[in-house]
Order: C-alpha cells, then structure tokens, then sequence
C-alpha cells in the first residue's frame, strides 16, 4: 500500500516555515545576548543564519527535485553516500535530534499553558505527554489532516509574531541610533563569542529541510518541495531579523541577556500583565504548532529506513484506512514520551542537537557534488542557485561550526560522535538480520 499523495505546495511551505519557528526565537535570543553586547553584532549573526539556511535550502533543493522520495536527507545521503550514512542519519534523528526536538517542544507549550493554569512539574509533563498524543492521534488519521494542522498553526504563530513585531517596533522606546552601541569586553574573545551564539540561531534556524520529509506524499514534489523549502528560509529569515529589532527596541542587550523570557518581558514593558498573557498564547500555539509538525514529517525517514531493510520491518507498514506511516509515527511519539520523562536542560540539548545536525547537513550540501559527478545523466528540473558558490558557502559555515562546537563545547560534540558510532555496530546487525 502507498502513501497517499495529497500535500500542496502551500502545505510543505507551511511545513517549512512551521517547522522552523518553534521555541527558538523566543529562547535562543537571551542565549545570544550573553555574548554578544552590540545590537548591530546580534543581527549581524542572524543574518548570518539566514544566508546559511537559504544557501541550505538552495542547495537541498536540487537533490529534492531529482529524488522525490520519502525521507527526504535520509534518501540523499543514501544515495551519496551508502546506506550506513542514511541509518546513522535516521538513527541520530529518531533517538534524540528529531525526538529530543519534539520533548522539548512538548515541554515548552506546556509550560506556557502552565501560565494560565499553574502546574506541577509532574502536571507539566503530564500535559506535555497529553498534547503529545493529541498530535500524533492528529497525523495519524492522514497526512492532509496532518498538513491542515500545520497550515492553521503556522498562520496563527505568524500572527502572533507579527503582532509582536508590531507592538515592539511601534511602541518601543529604542531607537535605530541604538544599534550603534559598541561591542564592549569580551573575556572569551570575538571568534570564542560568535561560535557560541550561533548555536543558539543555527538551532533557531533549523527545520527548513523538513519539507523533503514529506516528498512521496507531495502532489507535485519535483516543484513544490524546492519552492518549499526556499520560500520558507526567506520568510522566516525577514521574520527573524525583525523579531530581533522589535526585542531590541523593548528590551536593551543586557536586558535581553538577563531575561529567561525575552518576548514576555519586552511585551509586558509595554502593555503590562495583558502583554505577558498574549506572548504566552503566542509561545503556546508556535511550540505545539511544531510539535505536531515534527511529528509529521520525521516518521517518513524511518518508514524509508524499514523499507530499505535496516529498521523494524513493521515500522515501513502504511495504515489500511488513513495510508499513513501509522506505526513509525506512533513508534516516535513513545520514544519522545521517554525523553519528555528524562530531561536534560535546554541549552545542552541545542548544542548536542545542533552540531549532529550540521555533521549531516555539511555531508548532504557535498552530495550535491558527488552526484552530480557521479550521476550527471538523472534528470534534475532544478539546478542549485549560485552553484557551486551556494554548497561551498554552506559547507564553509558547517564545518566551521562544528569545528568550534568542539572548541566550545567538547562534551556535547564528543557524546554526538560516540553516540553515532554506536550505531555503527546497529546497522550492521539489522543488514545481517535481514540477509540471512
């Protein structure tokens, strides 16, 4: 039985952009703001960002076009690189990148509804694990009730940003002669300062290559998906940038340095106790906005990977009545429920979650490269935008974060190289089993 085909190019830019905008660009700024004192510096890096994701989306849009397949990186790598690099993708991606992703998610909006009506850390988990399972009940029962959840959550979290952007801007006592602040100390260095807020925007940046996911259930994926992907990179780069001025006119970079709750604290300068009440909606209906997006889209990595022999066979089975990847989907969910129960703190998390990420988004932009050598014959009705300059920038970037990731953060780096090393021995015991 097949997937059905039934999301529109609206639906995977939906997806694009909702899968990006989740918690980060209310959490990740204060994180930035600690390094980094200058306003013009702090824009300075999400623009860096943004570049880094378009020349991303640029790049991924091409191998997007020429295999138009569930699972999307999972496919590309393989098809690059072998099917051990596909696993350990989609091993990294099931057991903590999209997982860990789709917890702290879960925690988030759950928190925040805890704004309303106080909660327990035990109540905060629980309604965590609720809003889980409503989601996933959600996907489930199709992927175009899944792709509507996504449409009306990304244009309300949207809103609320906007919003947002609106009150900062308009009624904000900063000024743009503010941005000319200097720098200021920085005992750790510029380079030192710089690598440590990109984790915070990289993170922030992350989930454009989404789309690709969902390829199979595409109705026209060699098109929609590119348009996706570059479409959403755009948008939420403007997005971004101006969130960021909005914050600065409320809220001074010590300000925002200082503050756990940046979007709150700026809004509530302004508009009192109702500002906090709105941004908490705000937060509310972003985070499980995504939630419900990554519970979406990830599965389809390890429906490929079970059809290719190297994850549970039952997990490539597609559901009688809703032709979904039923089981991979539910088989996520529980995994994150266990995450959800065992916590971490969150800017631990980022710093492991990120750098593994950025380990396969350098290898899949070079598999542009690699396959165009090697397979110049497929067919490709979209060719990278500025090739090779695009790849070479993104790749440049990549590496250079990782690099400094182990410079800065060692622990995290070395636990996502051995935990991908553990799955070395995995995959070749699925292959045996599935051999003999």
């Amino acid at each position: 039985m097949q997937l059905k085909q039934d999301l529109t190019t609206f639906d995977l830019t939906m997806i694009a952009i909702g899968s990006v905008i989740g918690s980060g660009i209310f959490l990740t700024p204060s994180l930035i703001a600690q390094n980094l004192s200058s306003p013009l510096w702090i824009l300075g890096v999400w623009v860096v960002g943004g570049v880094m994701a378009l020349c991303g989306a640029l790049t991924f849009a091409e191998l997007a076009s020429m295999m138009p397949r569930a699972g999307g990186v999972y496919v590309y790598l393989s098809e690059a690189y072998g099917s051990l690099t596909g696993f350990l993708f989609g091993w990294a991606y099931f057991l903590v990148v999209n997982t860990g992703g789709i917890a702290a998610l879960s925690i988030a909006f759950a928190t925040y509804f805890g704004y309303f009506i106080p909660l327990s850390e035990v109540g905060v988990q629980i309604v965590a694990i609720v809003g889980l399972g409503v989601v996933t009940t959600v996907n489930v029962f199709g992927v175009k009730v899944g792709g509507i959840f996504s449409d009306v959550f990304t244009v309300l979290k949207l809103a609320g940003i906007v919003g947002l952007i609106i009150v900062g801007i308009g009624w904000g006592s900063g000024t743009v002669s503010d941005f000319g602040a200097p720098l200021g100390d920085l005992p750790q260095g510029l380079g030192s300062a710089l690598a440590v807020a990109m984790i915070g925007v990289l993170w922030s940046y992350g989930g454009w290559q989404h789309a690709s996911f969902t390829a199979a259930e595409a109705k026209n994926p060699t098109r929609s998906v590119p348009i996706a992907m570059i479409t959403g990179t755009l948008v939420v780069t403007v997005v971004y940038l101006l969130t960021n001025v909005a914050y600065m006119f409320m809220l001074s970079p010590q300000e925002i340095g200082n503050s756990s709750r940046v979007a709150a604290d700026g809004v509530s300068t302004l508009l009192g106790p109702i500002g906090g009440s709105m941004i908490a909606v705000a937060i509310f209906i972003s985070t499980f906005g995504t939630t419900g997006i990554y519970t979406l889209t990830a599965p389809r990595i390890y429906f490929a990977m079970a059809n290719d022999g190297i994850f549970f066979k039952k997990v490539a089975e597609v559901h009688p009545t809703f032709h979904t990847p039923a089981v991979a989907i539910t088989l996520q969910s529980l995994w994150a429920v266990v995450l959800i129960l065992f916590w971490g703190t969150f800017e631990n998390l980022i710093s492991y979650v990120v750098f593994t990420d950025f380990v396969f988004f350098a290898l899949t932009a070079a598999a542009v490269f690699l396959l165009r050598n090697r397979r110049p014959d497929v067919e490709r009705p979209y060719r990278a935008l500025g090739y090779p300059f695009t790849p070479i920038l993104f790749i440049a970037i990549a590496v250079w974060f990782v690099v400094n990731t182990f410079i800065e953060r060692p622990a995290q780096a070395w636990a996502g190289i051995v935990f991908l090393a553990l799955g070395v021995p995995v995959y070749y015991l699925w292959k045996r089993k599935n051999t003999t």
